[in-house]
């Protein structure tokens, strides 16, 4: 206890400069939202007549008339409630079809288990750029363009991998002698699955939901190439619209819906966020024990 003591200590002089580095970032950072807060707290004929776009507003609840015309004279509603649709349906459809691909890999006795992993995580590859003019021909074809069923398809299916890759190494990780227990008391696979190794791997789940939720919210590429609709485009071409066909209305308008924008992934993040440091802590506790 004493040389931890000690060689805290020695390590303290130098904990200032962490300080104001840290302190620096933090203000980098932060100037920017700060401008973005400020501008889109104000109306468009004053935001092109102050002097300094770092000034004050005259009225911050223009903030909230600037929120109303973006959610219903652009559009942008539609928007923000169809990529809520697809994050929720796909990343949740991802990590249910994951964890069962999972399960099967790593408890099941199947034939060539790592052979079917290797499948799945091959299509992570190539870049998702390669898929776009295939997967246009694609659903062009089969009525799927333009439609909220094919941007669910689509969204899970590129979710997948990764899902599959976290889940299986997690599930490699669990006693097997939880499995044979409940085999003995007469637990089906599925009930296995269903009672036991899902309710243990709630942390995993949470991170992988928090992962492809804010990927699915944030993705413009694909939204912009199969989709046109109000109805079926995700916010983000959305909010890219607004620069074009509503540009008359200034900046900000477009930086007011951009900060509606950012509050689904950051109330995710808060009601989420102990599962990610758990689950952080749970890895670095296994590589510990490991070594």
């Amino acid at each position: 206890m004493a040389i931890v003591t000690a060689r805290l200590k020695e390590t303290r002089p130098g904990g200032w400069v962490v300080t104001v580095l840290v302190g620096i970032l933090a203000v980098a950072w932060l100037l920017p939202l700060w401008l973005v807060v400020v501008t889109a707290m104000k109306s468009t004929p004053e935001y092109f007549h102050d002097a300094s776009q770092w000034s004050l507003p005259e009225d911050p609840l223009q903030l909230f008339a600037n929120v109303r015309d973006a959610w219903f004279t652009s559009g942008m509603g539609a928007g923000f409630m169809a990529s809520l649709l697809y994050g929720v349906v796909a990343g949740g459809l991802a990590i249910l079809f994951a964890s069962l691909g999972a399960y099967s890999i790593t408890r099941l006795r199947i034939r060539w288990p790592f052979f079917w992993f290797v499948l799945v995580f091959s299509g992570t590859i190539f870049p998702f750029q390669m898929y776009l003019i295939p997967l246009f021909k694609l659903y062009q074809d089969t009525g799927l363009y333009d439609t909220q069923l094919g941007m669910i398809l689509f969204y899970t299916a590129i979710a997948l991998p990764f899902c599959l890759f976290v889940m299986r190494g997690y599930f490699a990780t669990i006693p097997r002698e939880l499995q044979e227990a409940a085999r003995i008391d007469g637990c089906s696979d599925f009930g296995i699955f269903w009672r036991i190794i899902l309710p243990l791997s709630w942390s995993p789940i949470a991170v992988l939901f928090l992962f492809q939720f804010t990927w699915i919210w944030n993705d413009l590429l694909f939204g912009l190439v199969l989709s046109t609709s109000d109805g079926v485009r995700p916010i983000t071409p959305s909010l890219a619209g607004l620069q074009g066909q509503f540009a008359h209305s200034g900046p900000p308008l477009v930086l007011a819906a951009a900060l509606l924008a950012t509050l689904p992934t950051i109330m995710l993040f808060l009601l989420l966020g102990r599962y990610m440091m758990r689950g952080l802590t749970l890895t670095a506790a296994g590589r510990a024990g490991s070594e």
